[in-house]
């Protein structure tokens, strides 16, 4: 057979295998196209509209940008709540979970109950969990603040002050720390142990052998848990608006109108301003550019992440 009759049969076989590739991932294209790409073209086209979702939307150029930038007061106190909480508190629960995974893998005995003890708080509710955590922590009744106040500690005013709401939030993260605690119990469990071997035979102290043997192991698995942490908070909802409302003594009382963030904006998050402008300003020009800044903000944070190669770890290492 010619080489001219060969290449059209190579073409053909060439075009049949892309056509059954593409019919396997059709799929996975659908979905995508779906639920991200669609979604994401809408808030980009109605972040440039005037639209209330009854009327027809309307052309307004970048005034929703301006709007959202330059006057909506809540916004810049939302932004830096937001990106607080995400220093702060993925940092904290990533360190934690680590902690307790590492701590759970050393002990003898009694491990399984440690560890049914630190992952029962992760199945509580997230609204049951924020307002048991409001009530332990009122400044007034708490039981918290009288054992402090008992040892001679200042008592701070938790969910009450705009100081330590943060930290509360960041408190109630923490004690539900069980599905990181499980991920890290499994990456341990996965070290070589001939490394620990390894490298006490070469001197190496507990803190070297966790640097240059445990971490190199599981930076994939603390990269993972950073990425996912930040996306979490990224649209961080629920707990900041229940304990606002519990601690200001709102909730329970529809009839009372809630501005969110108390107390003086300290709770409030971007998530909570999209739903706000969106469902019940019924401003969804405002809340798409809102929802594009958590977008652009996670896809920062990721970037960031994914370049660094472990998360935490220098990208040398």
């Amino acid at each position: 057979m010619s080489a001219a009759a060969v290449h059209p049969l190579l073409k053909v076989k060439r075009r049949k295998a892309a056509l059954r590739t593409l019919a396997f991932l059709s799929p996975w294209i659908i979905g995508f196209s779906a639920f991200f790409v669609y979604p994401l073209v809408s808030t980009v086209y109605f972040s440039f509209m005037h639209y209330d979702g009854i009327n027809a939307p309307t052309w307004t150029g970048g005034k929703n940008w301006s709007y959202v930038f330059t006057q909506y007061p809540l916004f810049w106190p939302a932004l830096r709540n937001t990106l607080w909480l995400v220093v702060v508190m993925v940092t904290l629960r990533v360190v934690f979970g680590l902690g307790i995974g590492l701590l759970i893998t050393k002990i003898r005995t009694g491990a399984g109950l440690f560890r049914t003890a630190f992952y029962l708080p992760y199945l509580a509710p997230p609204v049951a969990a924020t307002m048991a955590f409001v009530f332990l922590l009122n400044p007034g009744t708490g039981p918290v603040n009288h054992i402090l106040g008992d040892v001679g500690i200042p008592t701070p005013g938790w969910f009450t002050d705009p100081n330590w709401s943060k930290p509360a939030l960041t408190l109630l993260a923490v004690w539900g720390i069980g599905d990181l605690m499980v991920i890290f119990m499994a990456a341990l469990l996965d070290v070589p142990k001939e490394q620990y071997e390894a490298a006490e035979l070469d001197g190496a102290g507990p803190w070297h052998r966790f640097r240059f043997v445990t971490l190199p192991n599981i930076s994939p698995i603390v990269m993972f848990a950073v990425v996912t942490g930040v996306i979490q908070t990224m649209q961080y909802y629920t707990q900041p608006l229940v304990a606002g409302k519990v601690a200001s003594g709102i909730i329970g009382n529809s009839g009372q109108q809630f501005e969110p963030g108390y107390p003086d904006k300290s709770t409030l998050t971007l998530p909570q301003l999209v739903y706000e402008r969106g469902f019940q300003r019924f401003d969804y020009g405002s809340a798409c550019v809102i929802a594009l800044v958590l977008f652009v903000l996670a896809m920062l944070f990721t970037a960031f992440l994914m370049r660094r190669r472990n998360g935490f770890l220098s990208a040398e290492d």
